[in-house]
């Protein structure tokens, strides 16, 4: 048999799973666990989505569509861009994927050439410098913290930005932080790439769960970016695996031909399924949903920094507070360990999600009903007083 290639063996687990493999162990046991670690809503996907992907299927329409997805649900998403909000993108622009994962293979499969490479704030989301490696291209953290929101801006960017850079990939709302990037620091840091002949792509994943502001796009201050989106989170379809992408003209060709390779087309009933997310009635149900959010989100915006957490920044969207721990810990991994075995609540350390102080931070995700929250914070508040 080969050894293992070198590329493969560059791709990190995420560390959490081994507390996940633990929870499911004690639960087999009998310990009831509360879940504040799983990026996933807890909700299920709306009835009439759900009603949708059932008349696909009786209907026969279980085979391929064209790699670009199906027509009607890209002039859907498109119609979506324009009466939310006001910006125009054209339906040849945009690739159904599997996933949001999907659409960023296929992006970072477009640009990126061996040894460039894409500027990434750190803490972030894991899988993105995975993807990068995956591609030999090379991820450059920079770290980031609450006097930018966690997030990149322009001078950081201008700061970092090297002669074999050739991107900059952005999350607005975060993972883990939940914060957002503003569109002041949006638009600059477009305009500088672009003036490198480089290129932005932007995760919007997050985009219909914001709170207190309204939803954007990046497509408002520019068509010369890449747009990855999912139905996965406001839309509550996770395990469907359909997302999107949004690219430049100059490279629709080449995404058809990508898609056509690496994975010929997202599952059909799933894009069926998202044809009906964007009706009146299911609207209705995700905004709901998204209030609730909301009252997850104010609720441990109280509760924790009373145990001792400190939350640099409030998050804007999403459904994840990341938190200071360094008042209880000085390990944020042992601290996590103890919160599964010792008070039955999972979740996520920030050594997931970069190195920038990692020990320091833990992610709680607000997944989980309000009365299952208080009782976590319950719990956690009894660990913390016996760590005393």
């Amino acid at each position: 048999m080969p050894d293992i290639s070198k590329r493969a063996e560059l791709i990190q687990p995420f560390h959490v799973m081994k507390l996940l493999a633990r929870a499911r162990e004690l639960e087999s046991q009998g310990k009831n666990i509360i879940h504040m670690e799983v990026g996933e809503p807890d909700f299920n996907t709306p009835q009439p989505i759900v009603n949708a992907a059932m008349e696909a299927i009786k209907s026969g329409e279980v085979h391929y569509t064209p790699a670009m997805g199906l027509l009607q649900l890209r002039e859907a998403i498109s119609n979506y861009y324009l009466t939310q909000f006001n910006v125009s993108v054209s339906p040849e622009r945009i690739i159904v994927t599997p996933g949001a994962s999907g659409a960023l293979l296929l992006a970072l499969s477009a640009i990126i050439e061996a040894g460039q490479s894409v500027l990434l704030a750190d803490p972030g989301y894991p899988c993105n410098r995975n993807f990068i490696s995956l591609l030999e291209g090379k991820s450059q953290l920079i770290n980031v913290g609450a006097q930018t929101s966690f997030q990149l801006d322009t001078e950081l960017v201008k700061q970092h930005w090297e002669k074999n850079s050739t991107a900059v990939l952005l999350a607005s709302p975060s993972n883990p932080t939940g914060t957002t990037i503003s569109k002041q620091n949006l638009t600059g840091i477009i305009d500088y790439v672009n003036e490198k002949n480089g290129c932005v792509l932007v995760d919007e994943i997050y985009q219909g769960l914001v709170y207190d502001i309204q939803p954007s796009t990046a497509l408002s201050i520019s068509d010369e970016v890449f747009i990855i989106n999912s139905f996965s989170k406001y839309f509550s379809m996770t395990g469907w695996r359909v997302g999107w992408l949004v690219v430049p003209d100059k490279f629709i060709s080449v995404a058809d031909n990508l898609a056509q390779n690496l994975f010929l087309a997202a599952p059909t009933p799933a894009q069926y399924a998202a044809l009906a997310a964007f009706n009146p009635e299911s609207i209705k149900i995700l905004e709901q949903r998204r209030v609730e959010f909301k009252a997850r989100r104010n609720y441990l915006l109280d509760a924790l920094p009373k145990l001792g957490f400190t939350i640099p920044v409030a998050p804007e969207g999403a459904f994840y507070i990341y938190a200071n721990c360094e008042a209880i810990t000085e390990n944020s991994f042992e601290f996590a360990e103890l919160c599964l075995e010792q008070a039955g609540v999972a979740v996520t350390p920030g050594i997931d999600f970069g190195v920038n102080q990692a020990e320091k931070y833990i992610r709680f995700a607000y997944t989980t009903s309000l009365e299952s929250l208080k009782e976590a914070v319950s719990r956690l508040a009894k660990l913390v007083n016996e760590l005393k």
